[in-house]
């Protein structure tokens, strides 16, 4: 359909001008190409320009809001507390089943200890492992056996140094009588038996007797050993209090009479009588 564009000539009765759309010539058609490739051109280059300005909002999001002047005081701020006006601000957008959660962020004491462990960590495996500097475990054994040694020889002689073959009483307490028995348990059994009643050693639990039945001989034979029967010298494993402890309780078993006691030695304590040794 050609559009007519009349002129104000043509109006009045003279010819009407041409229109543009009137194409009589090869140089017409190149004219109207061109400017419908630049018509085309114009609208394509809005709708991009559109479509970027939509694009470049959406990536940025809305203006920033001014966030409100923080007013708490520097333990709330520490202890990441916020009062409970300031609620509504922390609550986020989704909920499951009415059940509402603030932005609440790790308060900053806690991501303080956290690094310093981090920290701490590092400085560890420095010394410790790297360097080798620091006092590891075995160094630490070691010194906490000396002090424990130190401590030892000290409550001995405080304690267990008034304690010897001349002094020595039978004790008749329980928790004496045993600790004796746990001195007993872990040193003697294997040669006189779980019960006192003799192997390799002597039966202890009769009233016979190698080198004397009271607690003053019971005591220095612990301490000092029969060596030429094979008895050791406990005097360097066992404190004097210990000692007399285990005496305490050997004696307390006189007359238990155990199963698969051996038979007597030595001389009967107080009576003279003595049986051969074997």
């Amino acid at each position: 359909m050609n559009v007519f564009i009349l002129y104000t000539a043509g109006l009045l009765g003279q010819e009407p001008a041409k229109s543009i759309w009137d194409i009589s010539s090869g140089q017409d058609l190149v004219l109207v190409m061109l400017a419908l490739f630049l018509l085309v051109g114009m609208i394509t280059v809005g709708v991009v320009a559109l479509n970027l300005v939509f694009v470049l909002k959406k990536i940025i999001g809305p203006e920033p809001v001014a966030k409100p002047v923080d007013t708490r005081s520097w333990w709330q701020r520490m202890a990441g507390l916020h009062a409970l006006n300031q609620e509504k601000d922390l609550m986020m957008e989704h909920a499951y089943d009415g059940i509402a959660e603030l932005d609440n962020p790790t308060p900053p004491w806690f991501m303080g200890l956290f690094y310093g462990t981090i920290v701490f960590g590092v400085i560890y495996l420095l010394i410790f492992h790297v360097f080798g500097t620091g006092e590891i475990m075995i160094q630490e054994y070691t010194q906490e056996m000396a002090i424990a040694d130190k401590q030892r020889e000290e409550y001995i002689k405080k304690v267990a140094g008034s304690i010897n073959e001349n002094t020595v009483t039978q004790l008749k307490d329980a928790k004496g009588i045993d600790a004796g028995k746990a001195i007993f348990t872990q040193n003697c059994v294997a040669c006189h038996g779980a019960n006192a009643e003799g192997k390799v050693g002597p039966n202890l639990t009769d009233a016979y007797w190698l080198h004397g039945g009271n607690v003053k001989a019971v005591f220095h034979v612990i301490t000092e050993g029969v060596p030429e029967k094979g008895m050791v010298s406990w005097k360097k494993q066992l404190n004097p209090l210990q000692v007399q402890q285990v005496a305490s309780y050997i004696l307390s078993l006189q007359g238990s009479n155990p199963a698969g006691a051996k038979e007597p030695q030595g001389e009967k304590e107080g009576m003279g009588q003595s049986v051969a040794t074997r």
